[in-house]
């Protein structure tokens, strides 16, 4: 694996500027334990409601990393950035549109050493981003490798990751795509949402994502933590 900023990763949280969460529940995400807080989310984002989220996990020594779905949530201060691009639409804007738009505007400033493409590939058909970005979530495993070699060989992308978002995956899936991703750094979130699911995906997946569960249960999105560590440590 390569010696970039986020390459270290095992866990992450993530957390969407549109969705409300107290000083106590940040507090307890931030102290966690995980390796990173990713901001980002798939409708709702402002400038000005993350660069809120942002000031706020900044009180705490965690790396904090900005997903940059749109350019309106375009905020600078952040530890790295990560620019999605998604692998199964036919649809321009999200492949190479809206990245062209925002490096239109915003090239000259972007820190090039704190910045990596995500090659996307979302698979749950009921999720906004899929629905958002015309994802065609259909995917055999012929497919979905296919998919991965597509953005880890042939774009040579850094990171694959692998989008469920609120659904737990296939892992039998998820183990073709590590298998396939050839050195690409493999993510996966969706549907984590206990110990026991965490542990699952950390067998596959080098980086973690837990999201959702952290507004519906902290205790157990806390518990994904020492899983994920766990799981990581026997591979």
């Amino acid at each position: 694996m390569s010696g970039a900023w986020y390459s270290g990763w095992r866990h992450v949280f993530k957390l969407d500027p549109e969705k409300d969460i107290s000083d106590d529940v940040l507090d307890a995400v931030c102290m966690s334990g995980t390796d990173a807080i990713i901001v980002g989310g798939s409708s709702g984002v402002t400038f000005e409601n993350t660069v809120d989220l942002m000031a706020r996990i900044r009180r705490y020594e965690v790396d904090c990393a900005l997903e940059v779905s749109s350019l309106d949530g375009a905020v600078p201060g952040f530890d790295g950035y990560f620019v999605p691009i998604v692998l199964n639409t036919d649809r321009a804007e999200w492949i190479i549109g809206r990245q062209i738009e925002g490096l239109k505007e915003y090239g000259s400033f972007v820190p090039w050493e704190e910045t990596a493409s995500q090659g996307y590939i979302i698979l749950n058909s009921e999720a906004t981003a899929a629905a958002v970005t015309g994802a065609n979530t259909e995917l055999d495993e012929t497919a979905l490798v296919a998919h991965v070699r597509m953005g880890a060989r042939l774009m040579n992308l850094p990171v694959i990751y692998i989008e469920y978002s609120g659904r737990f995956g296939d892992m039998a899936l998820l183990r073709a795509a590590k298998e396939a991703a050839h050195g690409a750094q493999l993510f996966y979130g969706g549907g984590i949402h206990n110990a026991d699911t965490a542990s699952q995906a950390a067998e596959y997946a080098d980086t973690v994502v837990v999201g959702n569960v952290i507004y519906s249960d902290l205790e157990a999105a806390l518990s994904t933590v020492q899983a994920v560590r766990t799981a990581a440590g026997e591979k």
